[in-house]
């Protein structure tokens, strides 16, 4: 049974299984390759049967105390020593540890007699001494059609091929067999695939020129297993195999934000920057800018003592390097820091496949805290449409589950600013776009959040300025015209600046003007208040003077009225 789901907690395997050690392999397996069984790795030439069972040789008997014993039908042990040698394996020092034992066999087709009696006595004594030798637990032979090429009798080689595999289960070690990959059949026999509990099938195809190594598993009894094809990689640290495939959408966020070394763009997001762990897009024509939010990206992220990995299709670093140079951007410290790693190839130089192995690795090797791929575009020329699609988002659910913010940049025609040629934006958290805005025989730069989930962002339009001192953003002329840019908006902006220095004039004209009439006014009450005051002083003087008449008047008729003797009623 074969599935690409993993498990469900508690479920139990029938029999226990042997890690490999090989990246990815195991994770593809679930465990590893059937302990105590004998696994099938067949493929046509160059495909990497030799170097992924000596791997998985080498990996038990450092990696898990599993000595191994290699027995080969086609190289010596010399041969094999310094063809793995270049992938970082030291067999002479396993060896001198008994923990590694090569066996070649020399099978001449000449001196094989086809006779009813044809057997492998011989084989099982020499591989059970050698197991026996060292303790072995894990066992290669490599390959079987060098063991079996000059037997012409069908009956006899399947019958023999049987006993083969039934002796290594009963032996109780962890084999691995490499067969050639046949015209018609999965093997050149037919048989192989048939009685072996598990089978790896391995490619190595060229498409458009472009070569790329591929893994399936075939079947593995009792067991699930991923049974989509995985690409893999062979380099200075061995196989490496990527079942991005297998990831679900099941991977942890935060709500943490971080700059995008652009304060103005930072503003347009809540003032806050990206979330981490994000993924974003900038789109826009050539020249736009594209790189030059890339590079301060980058540069804010190694300020932060952050780690920033950065994948160029286009340009070598050197040429990245020195062009931000020229716009106040030094991404040279941030290199020689370690902070900052480049990682220049041509599009075309790998296939798809391979380069998201290639870029998995980078990514497991460096630990980076944020990841720029400039541009996403570029690949079309590795690959069809959708097989870019599928790449990419494989690509953008392996840095989500890693909390890995990441810059995409995609290169977009006039006629399809909103649109991506890989089809990726509806999977992007955060999409910018840029734009020429082309106005009174000039162009100018635009810069506006077309979406950005979970968060409030601004919807305007505001002109995107590369200056020497960084990248800058800066508020567009809006007005009955429409909008505004370069020149032109500066041709605007000082005339709403005269016209708004001129109704400043105006309204300290009136200001002064209205002073002078409240100080006019203020005087005349001032003057009417003085009058009004003296003649108020007057009228009381004259009030004040009658009363006294009065009184004296009052007095003297009465002083007159007592010298008379007058009577009074």
């Amino acid at each position: 049974m074969s599935t690409n789901k993993k498990p469900a907690a508690g479920t139990e395997q029938v029999f226990p299984k042997c890690k490999s050690g090989i990246r990815g392999l195991d994770e593809i397996t679930f465990g590893g390759i059937p302990k105590g069984r004998p696994t099938l790795i067949a493929g046509g030439a160059g495909s990497g049967k030799t170097l992924m069972s000596m791997e998985f040789l080498v990996r038990g008997a450092t990696d898990y105390n599993e000595p191994g014993v290699f027995m080969a039908f086609e190289e010596t042990a010399e041969e094999l020593a310094k063809n793995v040698a270049s992938l970082g394996f030291d067999l002479e020092a396993l060896i001198a540890q008994k923990k590694f034992l090569v066996d070649y066999v020399r099978v001449e087709r000449s001196e094989i007699e086809e006779t009813g009696e044809y057997d492998l006595e011989g084989l099982f004594v020499r591989l059970n001494h050698a197991i026996d030798s060292i303790g072995a637990k894990r066992v290669v032979l490599d390959t079987i059609e060098s063991l079996f090429a000059g037997l012409g009798n069908e009956a006899i080689l399947r019958a023999e091929l049987r006993r083969l595999f039934r002796w290594l289960k009963d032996k109780g070690v962890t084999a691995i067999i490499t067969a050639e990959r046949g015209e018609k059949s999965l093997t050149r026999y037919g048989l192989e695939e048939y009685v072996s509990d598990c089978v790896i099938l391995l490619d190595h195809r060229v498409q458009n020129q472009i070569s790329t190594r591929r893994m399936r598993v075939v079947k593995y009894r009792g067991s699930v297993h991923g049974t989509n094809e995985y690409p893999f990689l062979i380099d200075e640290k061995g196989i490496s195999i990527m079942p991005i495939t297998s990831l679900t959408l099941n991977y942890e966020i935060s709500n943490k934000r971080i700059s995008s070394g652009i304060p103005r763009l930072d503003t347009m997001l809540e003032g806050k920057g990206f979330y981490q762990g994000s993924t974003i897009l900038i789109s826009g024509t050539a020249g736009t800018g594209k790189t030059s939010i890339s590079a301060s990206f980058a540069a804010a992220t190694c300020q932060r003592n952050q780690r920033c990995l950065y994948f160029a299709f286009e340009e070598s670093p050197n040429q990245i390097m020195r062009n931000m140079k020229s716009i106040g951007i030094d991404l040279e410290p941030c290199v020689k820091k370690g902070l900052l790693k480049f990682h220049a190839v041509r599009s075309t130089f790998y296939g798809l496949e391979t380069h998201l192995v290639q870029m998995q690795k980078l990514i497991d090797d460096f630990k980076p805290d944020s990841v720029i791929v400039d541009p996403i575009t570029n690949l079309i020329n590795a690959g069809d449409q959708n097989d870019v699609k599928s790449m990419l988002t494989r690509l953008i659910d392996y840095l989500k589950a890693k909390q890995i913010t990441t810059i995409f940049t995609n290169l977009t025609h006039l006629a399809s600013l909103e649109t991506t040629e890989t089809e990726v934006s509806s999977i992007m958290d955060t999409w910018i776009l840029l734009r020429d805005i082309e106005l009174g025989g000039e162009r100018n730069r635009g810069i506006y959040i077309l979406k950005s989930r979970g968060m409030a962002h601004s919807n305007q339009i505001r002109e995107f300025l590369i200056t020497s001192k960084g990248v800058d953003i800066i508020d567009v002329y809006t007005g009955p015209a429409g909008v505004l840019t370069g020149s032109a908006r500066l041709t605007q902006e000082n005339k709403d600046k005269a016209a708004e220095d001129s109704r400043k004039e105006e309204t300290e004209k009136l200001q002064r003007d209205l002073e002078r009439q409240r100080k006019l006014v203020q005087a005349q009450v001032e003057a009417l208040q003085a009058e009004f005051t003296a003649k108020e002083e007057e009228v009381k003087q004259k009030i004040a003077q009658e009363k006294r008449l009065e009184k004296t008047s009052s007095e003297n008729r009465e002083e007159m009225g007592r010298m008379r003797k007058e009577d009074k009623q």
